[in-house]
């Protein structure tokens, strides 16, 4: 079978970044405003007072201390509470596309390719910013690559998935080289009035670029020994906006088209989930847990990160061997586990294994075993 390689990552981070002391404050003085004018329904119980938030609990709960947003004057005004990003005209790159553009030639430079050397262009995230035409037809038509691009959306594990498809492609012959770009602007979607998840997210965008491993020519070369995908159908998180919303105009504005989930049952059916996926994986490629050198796990809360490498390694993982990024960039979703392998992995030497893995909403999870070939 025909070997392929991630042979470039890139990163593009957006200018703006809340602290939790910051978010922190603006959620407890919508609060405070919102019990004082609802004071006599909350007395009489016709309606549930708000709590307010804290550092602490955001920390105990997540590991999250603070994000990256395109928009940060937006989400901290009480009266607001939602980034703003005004549309553009149609003659000028869309946001998404500006953001994964930058992701891209990053991971150009680092994989000492062209975009002309690129045919296939994938976007996979969790939250395209319109219906048609592709976000990843766009970015081909920005950068100059040739070939097709397509999007694909599959939660939290766009990106693993978005890899595996690439890379097959690839093997068939029905592409040369690729581009698997996650733009996550992931406050858009974010209820920054619900006490349980004002804090998760973050925006960010992340490009990779795979080839065959015999072409690469990059000294940053990672070789694919294997993937594996699986999907389990769960409503403990879910996002219900879409373009049938407007047929159903009973549901608009309600709380379930933005982001909700069911934390604590998330925990308990996904943690062990993942955890059996990679160890299953890594059996199946013949990889023991004493030759990992590193898990780039997806960012989304560092208990479920603690317990899963855990699972994996059958002990207490060193410093370093799971890496942690959600402390400074939160949750961006499929991105996350991009993040981490793209800003750890230069310290390790030819012949070093890792996992990059990804899991969230659908259920969904991918395993991405690879070795280190420069």
């Amino acid at each position: 079978m025909t070997a392929i390689a991630i042979s470039g990552t890139g990163l593009f981070t957006p200018p703006n970044a809340i602290s939790n002391e910051e978010l922190v404050a603006s959620f407890n003085a919508w609060v405070r405003k919102f019990n004082a004018d609802n004071a006599a329904a909350i007395a009489e119980g016709r309606i549930q007072a708000q709590s307010e938030s804290s550092v602490e609990f955001i920390v105990k709960a997540s590991g999250i201390k603070s994000r990256y947003v395109m928009d940060k004057a937006g989400i901290l005004d009480p009266d607001i509470m939602c980034p703003r990003i005004p549309e553009r005209p149609n003659d000028q790159p869309s946001v998404l596309a500006e953001m994964g553009v930058n992701a891209a030639r990053q991971a150009l430079a680092q994989a000492g390719r062209t975009a002309q050397e690129i045919d296939c262009v994938l976007v996979a995230c969790s939250n395209l910013q319109r219906a048609y035409p592709a976000i990843a037809i766009e970015i081909q038509d920005a950068l100059g690559c040739t070939g097709f691009g397509f999007d694909m959306n599959v939660a939290c594990s766009s990106a693993t998935f978005g890899m595996q498809a690439a890379a097959d492609m690839i093997r068939a012959g029905n592409a040369t080289r690729a581009l698997v770009i996650s733009p996550e602007i992931c406050s858009g979607h974010l209820n920054f009035r619900d006490r349980d998840s004002h804090f998760i997210f973050g925006d960010v965008a992340t490009a990779i670029v795979l080839e065959r491993a015999d072409a690469t020519r990059s000294p940053h070369a990672w070789e694919i020994i294997g993937t594996k995908l699986l999907t389990q159908f769960s409503n403990n998180i879910r996002n219900n906006f879409g373009f049938l919303n407007r047929a159903a105009p009973e549901g608009i504005g309600k709380t379930d088209k933005l982001f909700v989930q069911e934390g604590r049952k998330v925990f308990k059916e996904v943690v062990p989930m993942v955890a059996e996926l990679i160890v299953s994986h890594m059996a199946e490629e013949g990889i023991s847990p004493a030759s990992l050198s590193r898990l780039w796990l997806h960012q989304a809360n560092i208990n479920m990160n603690d317990f899963i490498a855990r699972k994996v390694l059958g002990r207490d993982p060193k410093p370093g061997e799971a890496p942690v990024i959600l402390d400074t960039y939160a949750n961006t979703s499929s991105a996350g586990s991009i993040i981490a392998f793209h800003q750890n992995n230069a310290d390790l030497g030819q012949g070093s294994v890792g996992v990059i893995c990804s899991f969230g909403a659908g259920y969904s999870a991918g395993s991405v075993i690879v070795r280190k070939t420069a």
